[in-house]
Order: C-alpha cells, then sequence, then structure tokens
C-alpha cells in the first residue's frame, strides 16, 4: 500500500480534487463553482506575492 501511494501521488490527489470538483458542480452549481476556484486562485496568488516580497514577515514573527 505504501507503494503504491508514493509511486501513484499525483493521480490520486487529482481524483480526489476531481471528485470533490463534480460534488460542487452538482450541489453548488456552475457558476458558483467557478466564482470559489477563481477567488481561491486570487487569495493563492496574494498569499504568493506577500511571501516572495517579504511584506508579513516582521509582523508574523512577532
Amino acid at each position: 500500500m505504501q507503494e503504491y501511494l508514493s509511486r501513484d501521488k499525483l493521480p490520486l490527489i487529482c481524483g480526489i480534487l476531481g471528485f470533490i470538483l463534480a460534488v460542487l458542480f452538482f450541489t453548488v452549481g456552475f457558476f458558483k463553482t467557478i466564482l470559489l476556484i477563481l477567488i481561491t486562485v486570487i487569495g493563492v496568488a496574494i498569499g504568493i506575492y506577500l511571501r516572495n516580497n517579504h511584506i508579513l514577515d516582521d509582523y508574523l514573527k512577532k
């Protein structure tokens, strides 16, 4: 089992993400799911920007 998980980690993660996306499409709806994905991507982009520019380093070290 450990060998399977280490060898096929990426397909397993993509399968789980696909399942979650399908559940969101059926329960929430297409456009709300797209909006949720878009807001998540914007949040990740802001987090990467703040980390790369060391903007909050002094505040987070306290």
